[in-house]
């Protein structure tokens, strides 16, 4: 999966902006103003941090010794850094929507209902 795969398969997401809140170089992704994916635009090679439930967070990083490691400039226990054309495509979608599902999950109720009432 290259960036513009990446970023098109968040954007499908419902309630999901793209801004670029640490500068021209740093794309980040958030459902209903909470972060869920980002991305330096600048480096090689691309790579993506998502945010992933700890215990399956150690499971990936030791199954994907190099290509999936702790967030670079993240919290290690919550976010992966992953290399993108080292992790297959459907892995790479499959984290998205874990890391998405984490927030929306964590969401109060009232941002829960907002959500709640979008159409996409």
């Amino acid at each position: 999966m290259n960036i513009e795969l990446f970023r098109d398969y968040c954007l499908t997401k419902k309630g999901v902006t793209e801004e670029l809140p640490f500068g021209p170089d740093t794309l980040v992704f958030k459902v209903m103003g909470k972060m869920f994916a980002l991305t330096g635009l600048e480096r090689l090679p691309p790579q993506v941090n998502l945010k992933c439930d700890p215990e399956r967070a150690i499971a990936l990083r030791e199954e994907y010794d190099g290509a999936i490691l702790s967030g670079y400039h993240l919290s290690k226990v919550h976010w992966n850094t992953i290399i993108l054309n080292e992790v297959p495509p459907k892995l790479i979608s499959e984290l998205i929507d874990h890391s998405y599902e984490l927030v929306v999950s964590k969401f109060t109720k009232k941002l829960k209902s907002e959500y709640d009432h979008l159409d996409k």
